[in-house]
């Protein structure tokens, strides 16, 4: 059966926005890679093939109908104004890490002190930021790509830096769970390209992972969070040993 274009464009967004290639959504299909591709080439699926895509995707039919009339990309980055937003209501913000990895609202409710009308209200101000789009049974679909990235020295990380950075490293980094690496050393210039693009690909597959992992349970995922960075950098306290280079 060929469905419409329309439908698998509205498919394929919804995937981008997850990160899911075609070969993960053969692994989840039990297809080959090729054989999906062929399916999503000539639109050549059943209405059963159409709902198993959904079930991968964690999106209902009325979802992917709503995706497809739409029509557009889902955002890259956050405006300015929605990160103030979201760093002025800690709540909020946490509404939203709960709706980005699809914590149904009997979860929310189970797990954190809020009423549903709370609920409801924290979703109905991402719906009216524009950050989600509130669906039937308090349902959220994200309007922003999955692996969406905060702005560079925006609201979000100046809040991190200037609030979340201490009490992320508050406590010792001895759990199961837990690494934490500290490095230092001199590198060439192709020696500093090579590690960013190794750190671009460790981002890429905490994506990833985050994607296969969002259909599980609540109560079966942790709430991880990962810090990578690199800079030119020596600690304050050798500075008063270096020799003042001659600028003149």
């Amino acid at each position: 059966m060929a469905v419409s274009v329309e439908l698998v464009e509205g498919l394929k967004r919804l995937l981008r926005g997850q990160g899911m290639t075609y070969r993960e959504l053969a692994g989840r299909l039990k297809m080959s890679e090729a054989a999906v591709k062929r399916m999503f080439s000539l639109r050549a699926m059943s209405l059963q093939r159409l709902e198993q895509i959904c079930d991968v995707l964690d999106v209902g039919l009325a979802e992917l109908a709503a995706e497809s009339a739409r029509g557009r990309e889902s955002m890259a980055r956050l405006s300015e104004a929605q990160e103030h937003a979201l760093v002025s209501d800690p709540v909020l913000l946490l509404a939203l890490f709960l709706s980005l990895n699809r914590w149904r609202q009997e979860d929310v409710l189970a797990q954190f002190a809020f009423t549903e009308a709370q609920w409801t209200g924290l979703l109905v101000k991402l719906d009216r930021l524009g950050i989600i789009e509130l669906l039937p049974g308090n349902r959220a679909r994200a309007l922003t790509a999955r692996n969406f990235r905060w702005r560079r020295d925006g609201p979000m990380e100046r809040y991190f830096r200037e609030r979340l950075l201490t009490d992320y490293f508050a406590d010792p980094f001895d759990g199961e769970q837990d690494g934490l690496f500290l490095l230092s050393g001199s590198l060439g210039i192709e020696g500093v390209k090579q590690m960013r693009q190794r750190l671009e690909e460790v981002v890429r597959e905490f994506d990833a992972l985050l994607v296969r992992d969002a259909t599980l349970p609540a109560k079966e995922r942790i709430g991880m969070s990962l810090v990578l960075a690199q800079k030119p950098w020596l600690l304050q306290l050798f500075q008063q040993y270096r020799r003042a280079l001659d600028r003149t």
